[in-house]
């Protein structure tokens, strides 16, 4: 047996979500080592959809300019009925609250090789392949001040190269971005919550040169019978999604002639032809779509991150974009307490955050899920029906669209006070419009860097400096920006003279309209270490 070494954090898993973390640990300065059982990347395409969110990671990762060059913007999704006939639209913009197109389609092996290559360019970030993780063991705790608190270091055991002999590393915080049969998991003792969602599905991923019929955006076909997902991914590239019968299978012999009859309604496929070059079946592959979230995301420095901790039907393409949440939203908490001493409360908000968001999407996408198949009662043509007929309420298909990332739940990081003014920016993200800096045309996330940020339509209180001062943090007039008044009528529309930004780009605290001080700084302060350098700012 090796001797053991002793690592900032180790993540393990070295898909998008745990490449991610790593990237973004990175920015704040945080050494990780990356463990990942398979030699290379999975060649096969699997998630092909994320939102204007996940872009504004990717650019706080410093990849978006990469994934810009391979994405294909998209307007939306529509939900059909059998015969193709539309019920509803969801239209996305393309150009968001966060700046990005709204919906972006792309090969996610090409994303996960571009953050390979990004990681490779980061001093911080070191990534072992062919490596099984034995087991996670969080050490007993010394000093604690909460429930999740046990701050003694974790152990991590594990195989190199199908080797017997066992390794051990010793870590001040473990990532399990480790996948839906996670090790991790089992490790903290989390067991799954079941969110009532389970069919099979036929996933089948194709290049064609031939004409397809086609929206640019997705479709779902709502259809108790055969309920089917269909949309363009790039130039070439489709995807279809068909729940299909157990004697419905696409191989042996008779599998070309169902597979043709499937996608005869977008593409014309002759009787005799066979698969080849114009039209190629890249994968197929059979899926069980199932809800789950896990009881607990969190033991002492063991963290559950993306499908180890959440898994989304993907009607809604949110399944990726959980994981990426996941990865900004505790990175930069770990990053503070690793390297600034901040209190390990704020490692609760972790889950306290996310774990509610994670919950609505997928009940979101279960909600969509149950308008594609219906069942087969004789209720279901109602209930589609009445999907339809809400959808076409003007404003209504606006707001299912927002709601699929809603506010933070209000916490120690996020507070709303009834009948204050400001309290309906918070837990919300900043909009990132272009501004003028240096002279240059950028984005606002460019200018504000990686910490907290104050933003002000205002002059800089005594307050507001000493917040400022004390978090490290730029404080930033929006006249000064040159951007096309996005962000002074955000200020105004939420009575807020100011407002704190933490690193992710939330809204932690806000100045109402007419005052001079933060609201919060009591509730948050003593979470970052702070509290010895805000003593003169007065909570209201």
């Amino acid at each position: 047996m090796k001797a053991a070494s002793r690592r900032p954090v180790v993540i393990i898993g070295a898909g998008p979500v745990g490449v991610m973390a790593g990237l973004l640990l990175a920015r704040h300065g945080v050494r990780s080592l990356l463990l990942e059982r398979h030699r290379d990347i999975y060649p096969l395409p699997r998630a092909v959809v994320v939102d204007d969110e996940i872009r504004r990671i990717l650019q706080s990762a410093g990849v978006h300019e990469e994934f810009a060059a391979l994405a294909r913007p998209a307007p939306g999704l529509r939900l059909l009925d059998a015969g193709r006939r539309v019920i509803a639209e969801f239209p996305r913009s393309m150009h968001g609250h966060h700046g990005f197109p709204q919906t972006s389609m792309f090969d996610q092996p090409e994303l996960e090789r571009l953050l390979r290559d990004a990681l490779a360019r980061r001093p911080e970030c070191e990534l072992w392949s062919g490596v099984e993780v034995v087991s996670v063991t969080q050490s007993v705790a010394r000093d604690t001040d909460g429930p999740n608190d046990p701050t003694g270091p974790v152990r991590v055991t594990l195989r190199r190269d199908g080797s017997d002999e066992e390794e051990h590393l010793w870590a001040d915080a473990v990532l399990g971005c480790d996948g839906a049969g996670s090790l991790t998991r089992d490790a903290i003792g989390a067991v799954w919550e079941d969110l009532h969602f389970e069919e099979s599905w036929r996933v089948i991923d194709v290049r064609t040169s031939r004409p397809v019929r086609t929206w640019e955006g997705a479709e779902q076909i709502c259809s108790p019978t055969r309920p089917a997902t269909f949309m363009r991914v790039s130039e070439d590239r489709y995807r279809w999604e068909f729940r299909l019968a157990d004697d419905q299978n696409l191989e042996g012999p008779d599998g070309w002639e169902r597979l043709r009859e499937l996608v005869a309604p977008w593409v014309d496929l002759p009787p005799d032809a066979s698969p080849g070059n114009d039209f190629e079946v890249v994968r197929q592959a059979q899926y069980t779509f199932r809800a789950r979230l896990a009881d607990r995301w969190r033991s002492g420095r063991v963290f559950l991150l993306g499908d180890a901790a959440h898994l989304t039907p993907p009607f809604v393409g949110q399944g990726l974009c959980a994981g990426l949440r996941d990865a900004q939203n505790l990175t930069w908490k770990l990053a503070r307490v690793l390297q600034r001493g901040a209190r390990e409360g704020l490692l609760d908000t972790y889950e306290r955050e996310r774990k509610p968001h994670a919950r609505h999407v997928i009940r979101v996408a279960v909600a969509v899920g149950w308008a594609m198949t219906g069942g087969q009662d004789r209720g279901a043509a109602f209930r589609r029906a009445v999907v339809g007929t809400a959808c076409r309420i003007p404003g209504v298909t606006a707001a299912v669209g927002r709601d699929l990332s809603p506010a933070l739940t209000a916490g120690p990081l996020v507070r709303r006070r009834p009948r204050l003014a400001g309290r309906m920016l918070a837990g919300t993200f900043c909009p990132q419009p272009w501004v003028r800096h240096d002279g240059r045309r950028v984005r606002l996330d460019d200018v504000l860097g990686e910490s907290f940020a104050v933003l002000t339509a205002v002059p800089p209180t005594a307050q507001m400096t000493a917040v400022a001062t004390a978090l490290g943090a730029p404080t930033i007039r929006v006249d000064d920006l040159g951007d096309d008044g996005t962000l002074a009528g955000w200020l105004a529309r939420g009575r807020a003279d100011a407002v704190l930004l933490r690193p992710d780009r939330v809204v932690m605290d806000t100045v109402p309209a007419g005052t001079s001080d933060f609201t919060d700084t009591v509730a948050w302060a003593p979470l970052l270490h702070t509290a010895r350098h805000t003593a003169d700012a007065r909570p209201a």
